[in-house]
């Protein structure tokens, strides 16, 4: 096992790779950092810092309705993001993508923008037992004001959807799907292209969160066939308060605007207005343009990564590592085993509560992540209130992997 990573970081060059991430280099109460909280937020390269900075120190301006130079720079700047973005998720046209502050917001932007349209007491709306908060309560909220149906799918034991299940509880009045691409608590990668393709014969519009998707796996929108597609920058090297979310041409001109203001109009009087075309018509307000141009490079960084398969490929292998070591552990149970994951762990000891797994680990300069990851009725369905969660990127190393093994086999041996 040893040999193939050391093969698999040789040839993506994680060692270069490392020396891109500032943040990595530094010792955490006297121990050399491991971050191992990546479904949380990744880290950031110098790349996408350094144009931050330079958008503030170069050409600060507010964007679309300037014609002076800087403007006219930051605007371009801005709207080219939106173009990689289009090709980095294979959208149609550059106007599908919406730019949002978070998944959060491009959920909650469906949910009311096309939810308070086209829901009627009565139909159904369906999501899964393993969504995170952001993708039940914008729903849960949107049906009890149409007086519409909220129907989750179970999962079970290994993380799974099940999918027979699914087809059980779809009918002709399910108008919306939502489910997450990839379990942000237990890593499972979901079977979406056969949800896409059920929901669509009864007739029903798909909406996949894709949090924790864009960073590990290709993501191809019109392969997907979904309707709409959210996502975080943050999860993605790229800078915090931005979000994409994509939507099919026809379903986003058939929606009302989200919020109202400057940008998303045509024209405005005392008596009437008319809104904008798409996308500019759910960009209400000046954005968050620093860090969309910021996270062009972002997108560049792991589109410069190269085949996808082979990234993947180095976290898999990193991940089956650290599930071998964390087997030899006394009294440690994993939560969510799913055949298709993502290099996520999570997992309790017995005796030992979560929080203090994590201050513990902390102390030796480890980061993970602690509590229920905003998935309460997902730690409700395994009877648990929380776990330790150790999730993988492109720049961790089997190195780290070990020490973290090694310090939690002592915290252990240690405190139980």
């Amino acid at each position: 096992m040893t040999q193939i990573v050391e093969n698999i970081e040789s040839k993506i060059n994680v060692s270069t790779i490392r020396s891109k991430f500032p943040v990595l280099d530094q010792k955490v109460n006297g121990k050399k950092l491991i971050y191992f909280d990546n479904a949380a937020t990744t880290q950031k390269p110098e790349v996408v810092i350094n144009a931050l900075s330079d958008y503030y120190r170069q050409y600060n301006a507010n964007i679309h309705r300037g014609l002076h130079t800087l403007a006219e720079r930051a605007t371009a700047a801005y709207e080219d993001t939106r173009k990689t973005v289009q090709q980095f998720i294979n959208a149609s046209e550059a106007e599908e993508v919406i730019f949002t502050s978070g998944t959060t917001e491009s959920i909650n932007l469906v949910a009311n923008a096309y939810g308070r349209k086209f829901l009627h007491p009565g139909d159904e709306v369906i999501i899964s037992g393993l969504e995170h908060h952001s993708n039940i309560v914008p729903w849960q909220l949107i049906c009890q004001e149409k007086s519409a149906l909220l129907k989750v799918i179970p999962i079970d034991a290994k993380g799974d959807i099940d999918l027979e299940a699914f087809k059980k509880i779809i009918t002709d009045k399910t108008k919306i799907v939502a489910v997450n691409h990839i379990s942000n608590s237990l890593g499972t990668i979901n079977p979406v292209r056969e949800i896409v393709q059920i929901a669509h014969d009864s007739g029903a519009i798909v909406l996949l969160d894709g949090a924790q998707a864009t960073a590990h796996v290709d993501i191809d929108v019109q392969e997907l066939d979904c309707d709409f597609y959210a996502f975080s920058a943050h999860k993605l090297y790229g800078p915090t308060g931005v979000g994409v979310l994509y939507g099919k041409r026809k379903l986003l001109e058939s929606m009302n605007p989200f919020q109202s203001g400057g940008e998303m109009i045509k024209e405005v009087t005392f008596e009437k207005t008319t809104f904008n075309d798409i996308p500019y018509k759910f960009e209400a307000g000046t954005p968050n343009i620093a860090d969309v141009i910021a996270f062009n490079e972002a997108l560049k960084f792991v589109i410069g990564l190269g085949n996808k398969e082979d990234v993947l490929s180095y976290e898999q292998t990193l991940l089956n590592e650290a599930t071998e070591r964390l087997k030899e552990i006394p009294g440690l149970t994993i939560i969510g085993e799913a055949d298709q994951k993502i290099a996520v762990i999570s997992f309790i000891i017995e005796g030992l509560h979560h929080f203090d797994i994590g201050m513990m680990l902390d102390a030796k300069g480890i980061a993970v992540r602690t509590g229920h990851h905003c998935t309460q009725p997902l730690m409700n369905r395994f009877g648990i209130d929380g776990t330790v969660r150790v999730s993988f990127s492109i720049y961790n190393t089997l190195e780290e992997v070990s020490i973290f093994a090694d310090s939690l086999k002592q915290i252990v041996e240690k405190w139980r």
